[in-house]
């Protein structure tokens, strides 16, 4: 097995602190192909459940794109969200990038993939990269979002939810594991490069077979379509 690191409960571990609980506030219309979006999210006072596919009362209005245990919940970090606000030159309140979980001190999205948080009694697993979309573009109204956005690979991360419970604002966030592969969401999200891509894919696709992650469905499909390119370009 590929080796990783627990950490136990009695040894400090960087941490860092949920600042707000998101989740939708309305439905809006939308000119997608859904035709609505549950990307409004805002905070909400007290604690909330999180179950498999999310938080308890939060809903996804585009299911083929956006949910599911995967992508149950979408953390933004706080520091990403002000370097935003500096180059937009507007405010990025917690909830506007349709993230649920707003964080502080936890460098979200240079997360490893398999890295599981606790935060309150809930433990969940860091899975793949926010994609950016024409909704999300939609939604800020900025120039050149989508590109911006990638460009800056400042993605936040989905999460899936290793045991339910509940959160709020105000609650640690320790790292109770992180798998020894090393590979980033920024690290795969960022990578352009065929030769790059296929490295970072072979060592995904090997923590996952030893057993040390289990990767998403989606992520395992890149990063073996990764590895098969740059074999059959030899």
């Amino acid at each position: 097995m590929v080796a990783s690191f627990s950490v136990p409960d009695d040894v400090p571990c960087p941490a860092g602190e949920l600042l707000a609980v998101c989740r939708v506030a309305a439905l809006l219309p939308d000119p997608g192909t859904v035709g609505i979006t549950a990307i409004d999210k805002r905070p909400v006072d007290g604690r909330v459940r999180v179950g498999t596919f999310g938080l308890y009362a939060d809903v996804q209005a585009d299911r083929a794109n956006h949910g599911g245990p995967d992508q149950a919940v979408y953390a933004y970090a706080q520091e990403d969200a002000d370097f935003w606000a500096a180059e937009t030159g507007r405010e990025v309140p917690a909830g506007l990038f349709g993230e649920n979980l707003r964080v502080r001190g936890l460098p979200v999205s240079r997360a490893v993939v398999g890295e599981r948080w606790r935060i309150g009694s809930a433990e969940l697993e860091v899975t793949v990269p926010r994609v950016p979309c024409a909704t999300f573009q939609r939604r800020m109204g900025e120039e050149r979002w989508v590109r911006r956005f990638t460009e800056a690979n400042r993605t936040g991360a989905y999460l899936r939810v290793v045991s339910r419970g509940d959160v709020g604002a105000g609650d640690a966030i320790v790292v109770v594991h992180r798998p020894a592969h090393g590979v980033t969401i920024a690290d795969w999200f960022g990578a352009r490069d065929a030769a790059v891509r296929a490295g970072l894919g072979e060592r995904l696709l090997a923590a996952d077979a030893a057993g040390d992650v289990t990767l998403a469905d989606e992520l395992r499909g890149l990063a073996a379509a990764a590895v098969g390119a740059t074999a059959a370009h030899g």
